[in-house]
């Protein structure tokens, strides 16, 4: 069950939407944090990109300002965001080497409990791979039609 989600858009139109599941056994500024690199990695938070204030984050997610602050502080040490004194806490212009990793690591855990599923139904991996493999034909095409559609739009 995911009962706290805060969804913040700014004057820039970043997008900060964090989901707080109390349930996980994952500690709640740790949930913060992952979200935070996840956003960065996947490019929906871009350099510059202002954060909430910690007390805004707190009350929308209904924790503790400490909780942000340890979150905040932790992007902080691995480059991710940056605080400005008095202007807020902004994504950090350069893209730091951990959000390539975090690219990777969201990948790889999909990709684990996809193959965990997979096993329990009974399918093999080649199975996955051609289905895998079909679903990819069929979303570009479907961004082909879009695009296609968009063009003659114009």
């Amino acid at each position: 069950m995911y009962p706290y989600t805060c969804t913040e858009t700014g004057s820039a139109d970043p997008t900060v939407d964090i989901t707080i599941n109390l349930h996980d056994g994952v500690p709640i500024y740790r949930q913060i944090l992952n979200q935070v690199k996840y956003l960065v990695a996947s490019g929906l938070l871009r350099p510059g990109d202002e954060l909430p204030p910690i007390r805004t984050l707190a009350l929308q997610l209904k924790v503790t300002p400490n909780t942000i602050v340890k979150a905040y502080g932790d992007l902080e040490a691995s480059g991710v965001i940056h605080k400005r004194r008095g202007s807020g806490t902004f994504i950090s212009d350069t893209r730091p080497q951990i959000a390539i990793k975090q690219r990777r690591r969201v990948i790889e855990q999909r990709i684990d409990a996809l193959l965990a599923e997979a096993h329990q139904l009974s399918f093999t991996g080649e199975e996955l791979v051609r289905m895998i493999r079909e679903r990819r034909a069929e979303m570009d095409d479907s961004a082909e039609s879009a695009a296609e559609k968009k063009e003659a739009n114009r």
